[in-house]
């Protein structure tokens, strides 16, 4: 176990350090940048393109040069470079900083830079829910006047960005990453572990990988640490089980341990520190009691679909209530919250149909979404899916035809990577086929227009489209309605 800061970190950074960042544009560096700017750093970065999010830092007073060339390093003359996962050790701005000396770091290391200037950090991990759970933790914290720093994977309507700068400095919430082990250079003194399922499968070789890989970032807890859980995921008691022999070994004491989860699901024999009563839908969004410790706590009406948001309000409220959360706060944040970008997303209508753009990258998370789907009042449902990497739609690829099979129709645009090269030997015109031979109704149609031309022959008032996938379908959803967003 260790949480010893590493030798260098932003204390050794001047107050007016230059700082440029390497793809600035992207939803978590964008965000890692106008944090950077608000502690008094000056700030600049490239990226391929120019975007409404680049348009946005620029507003901000940060400057972005479009493209990546060499040039940009000696314009700025940075103190240090921070560069996104993928962006390649050929980058000219990356070996036109090592020529220089200038000191290069990943996202993930300058994130746990930032983890280490606050006294209290909430980093929540799992393989799906992290946004929301992050979102719905930091409104609560906020709600009871608790003033948090924010790092999120999204935009959110409360910051109009993806982060949130506290006038304290004392408590962080931030999303952590398993990509490429990201989050096991995070500090936390509380980290919630939301879910555990096999993905992103090029850097994890099986799901004991990524169990393992939880078990090292729960270990990076200080003994005074909290680690919140939940008590229905068998791969995530199979982590604490890891954990535990970790400790064991390093004769280190556990720490905490916060359990959410329904009343029936059982712990040792008794229900979760976090639980839920009378659970109810009302046209698809759920309410439900919260109980602590078998005494009543607060009644939530969320104003988001789906049974699995119901487990990642009891995530949020074990988060915060760690660090100055209430009941009267949850009940509050949690009954007006009404989503992240891109989960679970109304942007409108569409030939008298409602448009909901969501996420859903992995069989898991589209099943919750198709799940939360059918709770809402419809007549008929219409699926655009876009995987997202060549290798989790390959080694995945049955379990995401299993989750699409019963779909009354699914359209499959082609797969988006922006970090992996088309090895040439899977294409979602292989998923559509095996969705079909299972019996489910799929077609695809890698041509955008062409899957709006589909979707006019199919689509009547009062039914529902869903668009599932990474941000570059997502915005076929905002072509559909004509929605404008902030930074996109």
């Amino acid at each position: 176990m260790s949480n010893l800061a590493p030798d260098f970190d932003l204390y050794n950074l001047r107050e007016s350090s230059r700082i440029f960042f390497v793809g600035i544009g992207g939803i978590s560096m964008s965000g890692l940048a106008e944090l950077a700017l608000s502690s008094g750093r000056q700030i600049a970065g490239s990226d391929r393109v120019i975007s409404a999010r680049t348009d946005y830092l620029v507003h901000l007073g940060i400057p972005v040069f479009e493209g990546h060339r060499a040039d940009w390093i000696d314009q700025f003359k940075p103190d240090l470079v921070v560069h996104t996962a993928a962006v390649h050790n050929d980058n000219p701005e990356l070996i036109r900083a090592k020529e220089l000396a200038i000191r290069t770091i990943d996202r993930a290391t300058f994130l746990g830079w930032l983890n280490r200037e606050f006294k209290e950090v909430i980093n929540i991990a799992g393989t799906h829910g992290k946004t929301t759970t992050t979102a719905m933790t930091s409104l609560i914290l906020m709600e009871a006047n608790v003033d948090p720093t924010v790092h999120l994977g999204a935009e959110l309507i409360q910051f109009h960005s993806t982060v949130r700068v506290g006038a304290t400095g004392q408590v962080m919430v931030s999303e952590a990453c398993e990509y490429m082990n990201s989050f096991l250079k995070f500090y936390s003194t509380v980290a919630a572990v939301l879910n555990i399922d096999y993905d992103h499968v090029d850097c994890f070789q099986n799901i004991d990988a990524v169990i393992d890989t939880f078990a090292e970032f729960a270990d990076h807890l200080p003994d005074y640490g909290t680690l919140v859980l939940p008590a229905f995921d068998r791969k995530v008691s199979t982590m604490v089980e890891n954990l535990q022999v970790r400790r064991q070994s390093s004769h280190q004491p556990m720490p905490g341990l916060i359990w959410f989860g329904s009343e029936d699901d059982m712990i040792n024999g008794q229900k979760p520190d976090y639980y839920f009563r009378n659970l109810s839908y009302s046209k698809g969004l759920p309410s439900f009691d919260v109980w602590h410790n078998d005494s009543f706590y607060c009644h939530i009406h969320l104003l988001i679909p789906g049974r699995h948001n119901v487990d990642n309000a009891l995530a949020a409220i074990a988060c915060a209530a760690c660090c100055g959360g209430t009941p009267q706060a949850a009940s509050r944040a949690l009954n007006s919250y009404q989503g992240a970008e891109g989960r679970f997303t109304y942007t409108g209508d569409y030939r008298g149909a409602q448009v909901i753009a969501d996420y859903a990258h992995h069989p898991s998370a589209a099943r919750a979404t198709l799940a939360a789907a059918s709770h809402m009042p419809h007549a008929h449902t219409w699926v655009v899916f876009q995987p997202l990497t060549f290798s989790r739609t390959k080694v995945l690829l049955e379990d995401f035809a299993k989750a699409l099979r019963n779909c009354e129709q699914v359209i499959l645009a082609e797969i988006f990577s922006d970090r992996e090269t088309n090895p040439g030997d899977i294409s979602s015109s292989m998923l559509a086929a095996r969705i079909n031979e299972l019996g489910g109704h799929a077609e695809f149609i890698p041509d955008f227009k062409k899957i709006q031309a589909r979707l006019d022959q199919l689509v009547n008032p009062a039914d529902l489209i869903l668009v599932l996938g990474p941000e570059d379908i997502r915005s076929l959803a905002d072509h559909l309605t004509g929605r404008k967003t902030s930074h996109k």
